[in-house]
């Protein structure tokens, strides 16, 4: 899935969750009035438990985004796919109890065939992206905005990161990005689901 399937665009935040950036993007957000999808390394998840309580309770959607952000995670046998997957479920849902975990982002975007044949015998969606401002490169807060505002169209899901290290760039670009296409688009959180 690397569109939203109708008119509204979707943000997507990938890394976190991470005690410095991820709550200034969740200030945005309410700030804003946008809800948005929060793709989720599990190992960080129960120290960030407040975190991810508050994304939440504030309407965004939870995404599964790997136990470690293994980039080969989709070469690894059924086995080994399955578990991580399982094992950051279980960690976000001890967290926040029967919240919808309906979508999995493979870290990298590194797909392979099997992974998502696997995924979607799991009940799982593949999560892709269509806007990519490579943000975890930290190219400059106008690069980031440029990519962002500039390749942004109906249907699109925006990829940017809350957490992965330094999202200082990304932070200042999204006191752009988001009243820029909060004017030209209808923002929403991907569809969560049910648990």
């Amino acid at each position: 899935m690397s569109r939203t399937g109708n008119l509204t665009v979707a943000l997507t935040f990938d890394d976190g969750p991470q005690p410095t950036w991820t709550p200034k993007v969740l200030d945005q957000l309410k700030a804003a009035g946008i809800k948005a999808t929060f793709c989720l390394i599990g190992r960080q998840v129960k120290a960030n438990a407040a975190l991810v309580r508050r994304m939440v309770a504030e309407g965004h959607t939870l995404c599964n985004h790997s136990w470690s952000h293994d980039l080969r995670l989709g070469h690894r046998t059924d086995v080994q796919i399955k578990a991580d997957i399982a094992r950051t479920d279980a960690a976000i849902h001890a967290v926040v109890p029967g919240v919808p975990i309906r979508y999995f982002r493979q870290p990298g975007g590194e797909w392979t065939a099997g992974e998502v044949k696997l995924l979607k015998e799991m009940g799982k969606v593949p999560l892709g992206w269509g806007v990519d401002p490579w943000d975890w490169k930290s190219p400059g807060v106008a690069q980031i905005v440029s990519r962002v505002v500039g390749h942004t169209s109906p249907g699109s899901i925006v990829l940017m990161h809350d957490g992965g290290g330094d999202r200082s760039q990304t932070n200042s670009a999204l006191h752009q990005i988001l009243p820029a296409l909060k004017a030209k688009f209808v923002l929403q959180a991907l569809p969560p689901g049910t648990a």
